[in-house]
């Protein structure tokens, strides 16, 4: 596959699994799970857990795919601190799917323990790759590359608040989960840096329109 397809196709698979974890909030039965509260993977735990595991896995593949065809170009090392933050977040989706959320009506599990932690690591990863990619695929553009990276940051910024309830916690404050509205949280961390990765697609996609054929080597 040549660049071009191959940077669509990362493109088609990240917003495609945007718009079917979107579809999760307004179809039954998983539009009775509260957005505010409840975390996304909440979706995983009824009988919509195919839905919520092909959208996280098409959001992954359309990442991978990203992170690819910027070694492949050479406008990043493979080794490069972006690279390896977006490998790290790509690798915590596929956890993600692997192990299920804890359902506490039954009780922890080591699986569902698993599970946080990587989204713990996909929440902090993302962004920072994005920040580190930015320069690097929009080096003539100003305007997108800043977007890219404030995006990263209100991300690290919604994280903040999650910590904020952790420590409040710690000094004898209610629990963090209910500190924070933490549904709502959650989902503005992921959207905001999932559009992060899509805006850096998109600026990857104009370079290749650009030089289909050139790979250029730039330090990373």
């Amino acid at each position: 596959m040549d660049s071009r397809k191959l940077t669509a196709a990362s493109l088609v698979a990240l917003v495609a699994g945007v718009v079917l974890m979107l579809a999760l909030h307004v179809v039954p039965p998983t539009n009775q799970i509260s957005p505010i509260r409840r975390t996304i993977s909440e979706y995983a735990l009824g009988p919509s857990k195919w839905a919520f595991d092909l959208s996280v896995l098409l959001i992954a593949l359309g990442s991978a795919l990203v992170l690819a065809e910027l070694v492949r170009r050479g406008i990043v090392r493979p080794l490069s601190g972006g690279v390896v933050l977006g490998a790290l977040w790509t690798l915590s989706l596929l956890a993600i799917v692997t192990f299920t959320k804890t359902d506490w009506s039954v009780g922890p599990s080591l699986g569902g323990t698993i599970h946080r932690y990587a989204s713990v690591v996909g929440f902090v990863s993302l962004p920072l790759a994005v920040i580190a990619l930015a320069g690097k695929v929009f080096p003539a553009a100003a305007a997108l590359r800043w977007f890219a990276r404030g995006m990263g940051l209100v991300s690290l910024g919604w994280f903040g608040l999650i910590i904020y309830g952790v420590v409040n916690m710690s000094l004898g404050g209610e629990p963090w989960w209910q500190f924070v509205p933490l549904g709502l949280v959650e989902r503005m961390m992921a959207v905001t840096a999932v559009l992060a990765i899509i805006t850096v697609a998109a600026g990857l996609l104009r370079q290749v329109a650009e030089k289909p054929a050139e790979l250029v080597e730039q330090p990373a």
